[in-house]
Formats: C-alpha cells, structure tokens, sequence
C-alpha cells in the first residue's frame, strides 16, 4: 500500500505510524511544508505556499485563508510529482484540507485527522472567567471550522486522539471518526534510573530538595502556568524542602494573553503579579525528549495543568516515565488520569487544594507509589505506540480496502 501523509509540519503526529509503515515494506510519503529531520524509507515532499491571510483579510476569515493556501500549495506541488500515486491520503485538518486531492486522485480513499473543533461557551474560550473574549473573537472561533466542516463532510473516514476530542466534533459526523491516540514512544518515555545527586541534562536537583516538575510547550493561561506559580508558592511557603523546575518557551501559543499583559511576555506579567522567591525555581526552555525523560524520572511531583482543550503529549509522557503527576481535573485530562489510580486531580482554580495534594504526596512518596505504577501501567495498556500503531494501520488498511463511489 502507498500512503500519502499530509501535515503542515514533518513529522507531527504522523511520524511513528509512517516509519513503522515504511518498516513493514509499504511505500510511504510525507508532504509538509516545515520540518526537519528524516525517517528511514519515508520520502519526504515540501510543499510552499504562495500567500496567506493578512492584515487586510476579513478577521473572521483568516484561519480558512491560510488553510486555503496550504492546500493549493499541497496540491500543486503533488501535481508535479506524477508518480505520487497512493492508494491512501492521511491528511491533518486544520492547518491543511486534502479536499484539492480529490480532484488529483480520483477514487483514493481521504483519511482526516479531526484534532480539535472550536466552541465559542462551554470551551476553551470562556472557562476562564478572567480571559473573556470579545465578541468578534467567539464569532471568529465559529468560521476557524469551516475547513474541518469541509473535511468532516468529504472524508472516507476520520479520527481523533482522544474521546473528549471527537466528541466536541458536531454529533451528526461523529460515527464517521474512530478514537485512535498517536502513541506513546516507550523506548523513549520511560523511567530513568537515577543517581546521587539526581541529574537531568545540566540540572542536579539540590541536595534535601524534593523536585516539582512543570513542563509546556509556552508558559500561557491555557496550561495554567499562572495558576502553577500561585500553587508553588503556597507550596514552598509550607516546606523548605521543595525546588520547582519549570520548562518551556516564554512564548503563548495558544490564546489571546499578549492582550493584557501591556508588552509583557506572560511569565513576566505573572512574575509582577506577586513577590516570588525565585531562589526556589530554576526556569530552562524546551530540552530535548531524552532530557526530558529524565527530569520526569527524577522528579518528586509533575503538575500538568490545562484549560479544555487538547491534551499534551506530556501529561502521557510523564505517566510513562513514572512520575506522580498532579493534574488539573477537566475533562480531558479525565478521560487519562483516575484521581487516586494512577494519578492526583484538583480543581483548575483551587491551588490551594493542589498545594494540600502535593504537600501529603511529598511527605508520603511510599504511600504514593502505587500512582507511578498506576502511570505507568495506563500508557503500557492504552496510549503506547505498541498499542496505538495496530491500530491505526488496521484503520488505514479497512478504509483503504473501500471502494469510493
């Protein structure tokens, strides 16, 4: 079977399925637009786009603007490439459509990947009642789904990683799309035997100190890093025994923070919101996956904290390395962690109760260890790449096995 992956970004969600696809003896290409490195038998293809939404493009239209032109360019440069014929596309929604494809590969089955659907109440939006959105932006929100509309109606079949987030797709087009996670890569993510002192990249966790873990791919509202900061000072007003270490980009991905914090980054807005001990915490920017590995081996507690919306890949890897993970207790991060199974949940806003959760855990480790097998166990048995790459190449193969009228 030729598959054809299409994603703005190489290789995203797509990479492991592909490179055990390519593995197994099928021909695999890879079509995105950014993107480094290599997987071994998979031909990768760049595309390039011509143009993209502006300042002068209508603001509730520029999400489709974008989407638009990654397509065309997706296209034209598959259009090129006349011995590109697949038997199958796999097609990130959102950032690009593959509907163009259909016109270039008459009968070939569309798989859509379906990540997140926007709701302008009850979502992401609005959970924060500090971070109301103006009107013109709950509206904008509401044509940011036009392209997966487009998707979900001309797809052969679709799927999301998680149930929480098929289920915020419309109901009607939901039996169209399976629940398939990406897969957790456990050569990579799992516990890392530590030393004295317990090290991670450069870092050595202080001597006596117990290790908090907090780790984004930006320091923003949407994963709580305000609220972490509230919680990790009440935390080491209680104990002198805690380090915090916190690690991600001072960037906000997700989210309209930049709109309140008068020029500021949003980790130097938090900072001025309150007096911090800064002695406690040792701030570093993204590390690699292998470092990161081992600061969730070596930490005591990991928070993971996150609005509704989609679920990181870190809250799985954490698990996986067998750390007791303290997580916000919303819906998605639900559907993973079973608060006292496997893992600790408080309540978004409360970090008062979170400092009370992490305070007992930290003095009690032994009592708390049956978290970390809990952890572990939960990614061995549903969202391991041994578990989830079956999966999604048995799915691959049925709707590539259908004869499209």
């Amino acid at each position: 079977m030729h598959v054809l992956f299409a994603h703005q970004n190489f290789p995203a969600q797509f990479g492991p399925v592909g490179g055990r696809m390519a593995a197994a003896g099928h021909r695999v290409t890879f079509a995105s637009r950014t993107g480094d490195g290599r997987i071994p038998g998979v031909e990768r293809l760049k595309f390039d786009t011509a143009g993209g939404a502006t300042a002068q493009t209508n603001f509730f239209s520029r999400t489709f603007e974008n989407m638009a032109w990654h397509s065309q360019g997706l296209y034209a440069a598959l259009k090129a490439r006349p011995d590109i014929r697949p038997d199958l596309v796999v097609a990130h929604s959102g950032f690009l459509s593959p509907l163009p494809l259909r016109d270039l590969y008459p009968g070939v089955p569309v798989v859509s990947y379906f990540e997140y659907f926007y709701h302008a109440a009850n979502s992401d939006m609005d959970f924060r009642p500090d971070d109301k959105p103006a009107d013109e932006v709950k509206t904008r929100a509401r044509f940011r789904n036009a392209g997966l509309l487009l998707d979900l109606l001309n797809c052969d079949a679709g799927y999301s990683p998680t149930g929480w987030q098929r289920d915020r797709l419309p109901a009607e087009f939901r039996p169209k799309v399976r629940v398939i996670f990406d897969g957790v890569d456990t050569a990579v993510w799992k516990p890392v035997p530590q030393a004295t002192p317990r090290r991670a990249g450069s870092f050595a966790a202080p001597e006596g100190k117990k290790v908090v873990t907090y780790a984004a791919r930006g320091l923003e509202a949407m994963r709580g890093f305000d609220i972490f900061m509230r919680f990790a000072k009440l935390l080491y007003t209680r104990r002198d025994d805690v380090h915090f270490v916190v690690i991600g980009q001072d960037k906000v991905f997700y989210g309209g923070d930049e709109g309140k914090t008068g020029g500021k980054t949003f980790k130097e807005w938090v900072l001025a919101q309150d007096s911090y001990d800064l002695s406690r915490f040792t701030f570093l920017p993204p590390v690699k996956p292998e470092v990161l590995a081992e600061f969730f081996s070596l930490s005591d507690l990991h928070v993971y904290l996150t609005v509704p919306f989609v679920l990181s890949w870190s809250l799985l890897d954490a698990l996986a390395c067998g750390a007791t993970v303290l997580a916000s207790d919303t819906p998605p991060v639900r559907e993973v962690v079973d608060h006292g199974r496997n893992g600790l949940l408080a309540p978004f806003f409360e970090p008062e109760a979170m400092a009370g959760l992490a305070d007992r855990a930290l003095s009690d480790p032994a009592g708390h260890r049956h978290l970390r097998e809990g952890g572990m166990e939960t990614v061995r048995s549903a969202y391991s790449l041994d578990v989830c790459l079956p999966q999604l190449v048995g799915f691959y193969e049925e709707v590539a096995g259908r004869v499209r009228v």
